[in-house]
């Protein structure tokens, strides 16, 4: 008795194409990197004009054709321009007063509000959403008078807690809570999941959990309103007419209008640069030690919609 074994058929899996590699002719190339030269130069010839001046004297601030590198270089400027007004309380006032307290509280509002539209499921979700970004299309200058009128009924006005500028924090910003919904929507579901087995609850894996995986989008906001709060001007001009309670951004502007009122324009131009390049220092060094977490944040944001 002979057995025939029949052997099953073989299927060939079709080859997958291997994606290959568009090579750009060298003219592209040329033309790509000419424009990111020409923005990367419209962008950095304002700073560079500003340093420039910064160190310059009234001849040379004033000469035509103007002066490129200034020889000699007036570095007393910095010195000089940071006395002419009392910056030190300026300073004091925008770090401690503005800045860190809007950015501390909008943080965490813009945090607690976006974990709630991203990972909890409740009853009008989606229309509240809605509702919080359709916000961003309301100007600033249209609710400006109406809100000026509330504080100023509050008798919030030249408050030196700053009150009209950063209670307001408290309630989030809805460019910050989207932003922090669409990266919070990219963190697997599955993570949260688990942890509610395990009996944790909402606070447990909103801090525990989900906050050190969304660093990036977090610092992201950190810096971005940081510098709104630090480079604001208009709020403040509105809301403060003391003295004693001006931000950096108001101080420049004292600056500018003291030497003008009082015909005192000596050297006014390179001081007032040279008081602006150190206001801007801190900005740009936060951002070039941040600069790996703030691209990656931006580049993560918004994967999942």
């Amino acid at each position: 008795m002979t057995t025939v074994s029949q052997a099953a058929p073989v299927q060939v899996q079709p080859a997958r194409a291997v994606p290959t590699k568009v090579r750009t002719s060298p003219l592209v190339q040329i033309a790509i990197y000419g424009l990111l030269f020409f923005l990367c130069f419209t962008w950095l010839f304002p700073l560079y004009w500003m340093v420039s001046t910064a160190l310059k004297n009234d001849p040379q601030v004033y000469t035509i054709p103007p002066v490129w590198l200034p020889d000699p270089m007036f570095w007393n400027n910095f010195v000089d321009g940071w006395a002419r007004y009392d910056f030190n309380t300026a300073a004091i006032n925008s770090v401690f007063r503005y800045s860190l307290p809007v950015t501390v509280l909008t943080v965490i509002s813009s945090y607690i509000v976006a974990y709630g539209f991203a990972k909890i499921t409740w009853r009008g979700q989606g229309f509240f959403f809605g509702l919080c970004i359709a916000t961003m299309m309301l100007p600033w200058q249209v609710t400006m008078v109406p809100l000026f009128i509330i504080f100023k009924n509050l008798g919030w006005i030249n408050s030196p807690l700053y009150l009209p500028l950063t209670l307001p924090a408290l309630f989030g910003h809805p460019y910050f809570i989207f932003l922090l919904r669409q990266f919070f929507r990219t963190i697997p579901e599955e993570l949260s999941e688990a942890a509610r087995i395990e009996g944790a609850s909402e606070w447990t894996i909103l801090w525990s959990i989900i906050l050190p995986l969304s660093k990036p989008a977090v610092a992201v906001v950190v810096l971005f309103r940081f510098l709104w709060s630090w480079n604001d001007y208009l709020g403040p001009l509105i809301y403060l007419n003391k003295d004693d309670l001006y931000p950096l951004a108001l101080g420049i502007w004292r600056l500018q209008r003291t030497a003008t009122s009082t015909g005192n324009t000596a050297l006014a131009y390179p001081h007032l640069m040279a008081v602006s390049t150190i206001v801007a220092l801190p900005v740009i060094i936060a951002f070039i030690l941040a600069q790996r977490t703030f691209i990656e944040g931006i580049s993560l944001t918004g994967l999942k919609g």
